[in-house]
Order: structure tokens, then sequence, then C-alpha cells
């Protein structure tokens, strides 16, 4: 049995609609959607109320949290309790992140994860349209190495409607110590692969954004998968939570109808994305880009879904990132 973090819990469950598998309207890829540019996520003070949290143990080891209950901070404040030196987690980033957070109104523990050998890693986004703001705010900007510990109000943690799943009341600050483990990459970094004949061509840009271009003729009527890049990691497993940065492209025109691009990684479970998508990710290794040209019996048939025509073939580069 495969273990999973509630990180579900804490994240802003804003997957991106060009993927899913329900129907809904696909975002306009030329708008700004990258809440960093309103909040920053790297400016989070220290301040009494998380100077007062102790926490001991090393870094990787699930830590020993000693707090007051009630606490009740009036922003997100971080303390660094063990400094790091590796990658720096840039606003808009991942990471693979083991934590510990609590109910600072209760001081009851909410969840420890990531500690335990034979867990799946998660992946938090400095990022408040991917995870709750306060979280976003306690891992902004640091780098890889660092133990931080965040006291968050509920206004940015789960607000007035709290979550009753986890026994949080919408008037309950969060206490959360994180172990940034590793910054996730933001493109693919496996090694360059032959282009496969009768595939679309893919160009990069110096930061990884794809410019695809259609060849001429009919789309294909079966899913063609194609490796650029091959990575050194490990392998996806089937219904995994992956986090990829991608590109969709409509076949009947070539226009970008989604792209993760320009917004940052993003995360998702291949079990709610449509099926060629899954099918082209799972199997493929950390560390690389595929290529997928989907038929419209494994993308959305003939519904159509905001900037996708009912029928259409799909084209998708996708850089798979980290699986957590």
């Amino acid at each position: 049995m495969r273990l999973r973090p509630i990180v579900s819990a804490f994240a802003a469950l804003a997957l991106a609609a060009g993927l899913a598998a329900c129907s809904g309207d696909a975002p306009d890829p030329t708008a700004s959607t990258d809440a960093t540019t309103v909040v920053d996520v790297c400016a989070t003070p220290s301040g009494s109320d998380s100077d007062a949290v102790k926490v001991t143990g090393d870094l990787g080891t699930a830590p020993t949290v000693e707090f007051t209950a009630g606490i009740d901070p009036s922003e997100t404040q971080r303390t660094v309790v063990i400094e790091g030196d590796g990658a720096e987690l840039t606003a808009g980033g991942s990471a693979k992140v083991a934590y510990a957070i609590y109910n600072g109104t209760s001081g009851d523990i909410i969840e420890a994860y990531g500690y335990d050998e034979g867990q799946d890693q998660a992946v938090f986004a400095a990022d408040v349209s991917q995870l709750l703001p306060g979280l976003a705010k306690a891992i902004g900007c640091l780098n890889e190495g660092t133990r931080v510990v965040a006291v968050i109000p509920a206004a940015e943690a789960f607000g007035e409607e709290g979550n009753a799943d986890i026994n949080v009341a919408g008037t309950d600050s969060i206490v959360a110590v994180i172990d940034i483990q590793s910054v996730v990459p933001t493109k693919a970094d496996g090694v360059d692969q032959p282009a496969t004949a009768g595939l679309p061509t893919v160009e990069l840009a110096d930061d990884g954004t794809p410019t695809v271009t259609i060849p001429e003729g009919d789309a294909p009527t079966e899913l063609e998968l194609g490796v650029l890049k091959k990575g050194s990691g490990e392998v996806v497993p089937e219904g995994a939570t992956v986090t990829v940065q991608y590109q969709g492209v409509l076949w009947s025109t070539g226009e970008v109808f989604d792209q993760s691009w320009g917004r940052g990684p993003t995360s998702f479970s291949l079990d709610g994305v449509v099926p060629g998508f899954a099918q082209a990710i799972q199997g493929q290794t950390v560390g690389s880009q595929v290529i997928a040209v989907i038929p419209p019996a494994l993308g959305y048939g003939d519904t159509a879904q905001s900037a996708i025509p009912a029928g259409s073939t799909l084209v998708f580069v996708v850089d798979i990132l980290a699986i957590g």
C-alpha cells in the first residue's frame, strides 16, 4: 500500500482545466495567473510568535515541536531553525519537503510527513495559487537544507470555512515546521534524444519554453509518443502525483490552448487528467521531456472545452520534474 500525505488539504486544488478529465474552462494561456506577482512569498518576516516555537532535532528527522496552544499571529511569520546552503527555492518554484503541521489554536498535531522510509515525497510550491498562502510564504526564497518554522493566521490558512476533515476551525491558526529537502528543477534536465519521425517538431527557448510546429498531413488516429529528453530519475508509476511543466497545442491550428510556462510548474494526479495524457507520462522517468499526440478518443472526444473545439487532436510537450 502506497502512503500518501494529506497535502491535498493544504493545496489550492487549482489544477489546470486544460488537463482535467472533467469538464471546465481552460485558462487563457495569455492571461497572468501567477499569484506570486501579487503576494511576495519571499518577504515573510520573523516575529515573536514564530521565534517562540521551540523546534529540536536534525534535518530530515521528525522534529520535536513545543509551543503554547492558542497562538494567534496577525500575519504569517517564519523563523529559520536550520539554515541550508543549497539551491534557492525561488518564487513560483517547487521543492520536495518533509513537514510537521499543527493546529496552532488547539496545539494538536495535524500531520507529520516525509520522515519515514517508504513514504512518497511531498512537493510544495512557493506559489499562493497552488498552496495555502501561509505555507507558500513559509518557504519562498529559502535554500535546500533549510528547516523553517512558520506560524500562520487563519486568514492565510483555511480561512473562515476551516477544514473539518482535519479538525481545523475557521478561526484556527497553523504552526508548520518544513524541511526543504531539494528544489525541483523548472525544466527537464535529461539527455537529448533523436526526434521521432512524423511527430511535431519542438524548439526550446533558453528558459525551456517549447515552440511546437505541426507537420503537414492528417492527425494520427492513435496515441503517439516521443521522448525528447531522457531523464535519469525514478519511473512514474500509474496514478502518481507528478510535478511538471507542460504546453498543450491544437493539431488543427498549432495554437497553444494551455500551458504552465509563465505560471510555473504545477502538480496533479494522473488519475485526474485525460487518459492520453496519463498514458504519456506513466512509465517515463523523472527529468524526461516527452511529446504526446492525443487523439480525441483519449482526450475530450466530441465535447468542446473552452479553447479546445470538439473532436480535437491534442499535442502536449511535458517536462517531468518530480513525483510527489
